[in-house]
């Protein structure tokens, strides 16, 4: 039996332009789990202090159907400027960030800088028995460093999640 293409659920990175004010985020948030979206993603930050404009990205997984439901259910809301849908506009450029914590003596040490050099990690803090690495790059990019981390010793990870900004000379 085929599955149409259009009930697919897709992963879509989301940016919304709102009012930086208090509340707002709390009633995008609200808009999500009332109704039952997930998000997988969720980053927020002023981007123009002038007019006190923030920016929320939101990574979430949907049908087209639902994704648009939720676009068109975020730009109703009172201190929604804009809502992209990044995935679907056109080229962008996604990033995350993440610390993570290895332990380790000896080999694993060495093993530990090697994979690291190769993920162009950088190392921010060294104890004689611990690195905490900082690594940016596509969550891809991301979950195989810290794959290859957990038999070298991976104690704790911390992790931004996605932020996102269309290509070229348009906003969002």
């Amino acid at each position: 039996m085929a599955i149409a293409t259009d009930q697919i659920a897709r992963s879509h990175t989301i940016a919304i332009l709102v009012d930086n004010e208090a509340g707002v985020l709390a009633r995008v948030i609200g808009l999500f789990s009332g109704r039952g979206y997930n998000i997988e993603s969720l980053t927020v930050a002023e981007v123009d202090a002038g007019r006190r404009v923030s920016r929320i990205t939101v990574v979430t997984s949907g049908t087209p159907m639902i994704i648009e439901q939720i676009k068109a259910q975020l730009s109703r809301l009172v201190p929604v400027h804009r809502v992209s849908d990044l995935t679907v506009e056109g080229p962008r450029v996604e990033r995350e960030l993440a610390l993570v914590k290895v332990a380790g003596k000896g080999e694993t040490r060495v093993e530990s800088l090697r994979i690291a050099d190769i993920f162009r990690a950088r190392v921010v803090d060294s104890t004689n028995t611990s690195f905490v690495f900082e690594l940016t790059g596509s969550a891809e990019k991301l979950n195989a460093f810290i794959d290859l981390m957990r038999p070298l010793g991976l104690v704790d990870v911390s992790r931004t999640g996605i932020v996102a900004i269309s290509r070229g000379p348009n906003p969002l």
